[in-house]
């Protein structure tokens, strides 16, 4: 986690990082952002411009802020917890920390992108891919399914990041849709078949430097190189596994009211102005490139269609990550 402390001049808004013990606003809402931080900037930004509430935001991620918010319990001073993954959020929620999302915020987005339980809601979603080197793999080269890179022919072909959230999210799909022994098979077989890097990103500069034909990571570090300079996707392209196949899980950002809150009302506020028309707006123009949940809102248009994907039903509320972290601990994947 980074540990500097910065704030940003304007729009009443503080931009911040939890460096130690945390202390409550007096005035506005504490958000603990596992998000892209300028993804959350423009939401808060946009939020505070609208409706003059101050926001500020402590930036982090996913795991470190579900098992600080854990370890806080009702003394937390965190009003909001915006995650990039769901495993993070269940965790949360199987500790009893979210209040209710109010039923005018989950009447934003359709069912699939919210837990069954209505104690947080999906704020933005990314798809799982094959991120391949064009000039190494041909179309009928792919891997039919994620599975199929637990196949011996794909020993030392394909890379990940073990270490991140991201990942432990689709095993954590693996793991609900296939079973425990199923997905216990598949991560020894990963173990001897795959390279290990740290982050996305790297995995995708490893591919299209050549040094690996494909790598399992989200759509959107693609699309955020290619409008950039390219150089780091330049050999790239994505495959869709599509089918209900494990390897088309989407996940589902989160976002939820901690029930020890002390400024509800505003809280609530704030996670219906994300997934209402500004804040899944900021998604469309913006540069993340994740996708928008909102009904009705439209995803940046050079994003394949989520209804395209054909992604495998999912129940974000039981996406259990600590299972997962043991279960590639016992594979010597972490």
């Amino acid at each position: 986690m980074k540990s500097a402390l910065s704030t940003l001049a304007g729009a009443a808004l503080a931009i911040g990082l939890i460096i130690g013990p945390a202390v409550a606003e007096e005035d506005g809402i504490v958000v603990y952002n596992a998000q892209h931080e300028s993804l959350a900037k423009e939401w808060a930004e946009g939020f505070t411009k609208e409706t003059g509430i101050k926001v500020t935001l402590r930036n982090g991620g996913d795991s470190d802020f579900s098992n600080q918010i854990v370890a806080e319990g009702a003394a937390s001073p965190a009003d909001v917890f915006l995650t990039e993954n769901s495993p993070a959020m269940a965790l949360v929620e199987a500790s009893g920390l979210f209040a209710p999302v109010d039923a005018d915020t989950l009447a934003q987005v359709p069912q699939e992108y919210q837990p069954t339980t209505g104690k947080w809601v999906g704020v933005a979603a990314r798809s799982t891919v094959f991120a391949y080197n064009k000039t190494k793999l041909s179309a009928d080269q792919l891997p039919k399914s994620l599975l199929d890179l637990a196949d011996p022919s794909w020993k030392g072909r394909w890379a990940a990041s073990p270490s991140g959230a991201d990942f432990q999210a689709i095993v954590s799909a693996l793991l609900q849709l296939k079973g425990e022994a199923a997905t216990t098979d598949w991560l020894k077989a990963m173990k001897e078949n795959f390279t290990a890097y740290k982050g996305n990103g790297t995995v995708m500069k490893a591919v299209n430097a050549g040094e690996i034909e494909g790598g399992v990571i989200y759509h959107y570090y693609y699309f955020g190189d290619q409008a950039k300079t390219g150089e780091n996707s330049k050999n790239v392209a994505l495959h869709y596994f599509k089918n209900q196949d494990p390897g088309a899980f989407v996940s589902i950002s989160g976002g939820g009211v901690l029930a020890s809150s002390k400024h509800p009302k505003e809280a609530q506020a704030f996670l219906k102005w994300v997934t209402g028309k500004g804040g899944q707006e900021v998604l469309k123009t913006g540069t993340s490139y994740e996708y928008a949940v909102g009904k009705g809102a439209e995803s940046n248009p050079k994003l394949v269609p989520l209804a395209d994907l054909q992604a495998p039903k999912v129940d974000p509320a039981t996406l259990n990550s600590k299972k997962v972290t043991d279960l590639m601990t016992a594979a010597g994947l972490l």
